[in-house]
């Protein structure tokens, strides 16, 4: 029996993590968050800066990141796609939240 270490991280968006935070929060190397900063699935705050930093936020999307290449072995590109379109639904349903609040109730 084996018992996985959970971390629970409080996300207030308006902190910021570097690089080697994220490095070692996320399960990828370096190299392969580069790659990602490259491909757009994260940015960087300040893409010019020496050392980069990222809206906290950026955790979510790198462990989603790292589950989904685990469990279907992707490769960096693959999943440079799949969190795009996560993302692009995500903002979807954000959309229908902000229309369905706009919309008038009808109780009957």
């Amino acid at each position: 029996m084996t018992v996985e270490h959970a971390e629970a991280v409080w996300l207030d968006e308006r902190q910021v993590i570097s690089l080697e935070e994220l490095v070692e929060r996320s399960g990828f190397s370096e190299a392969e968050l580069r790659e990602f900063v490259d491909f757009g699935v994260i940015v960087p705050m300040d893409r010019q800066a020496v050392c980069w930093t990222f809206c906290v936020d950026c955790i979510v999307a790198v462990r989603t990141a790292c589950r989904l290449r685990d469990d279907f072995d992707l490769g960096s590109h693959q999943l440079a796609l799949v969190l795009a379109l996560i993302g692009r639904v995500q903002d979807l349903q954000a959309e229908l939240r902000k229309l369905n609040a706009k919309m008038p109730h009808h109780h009957g």
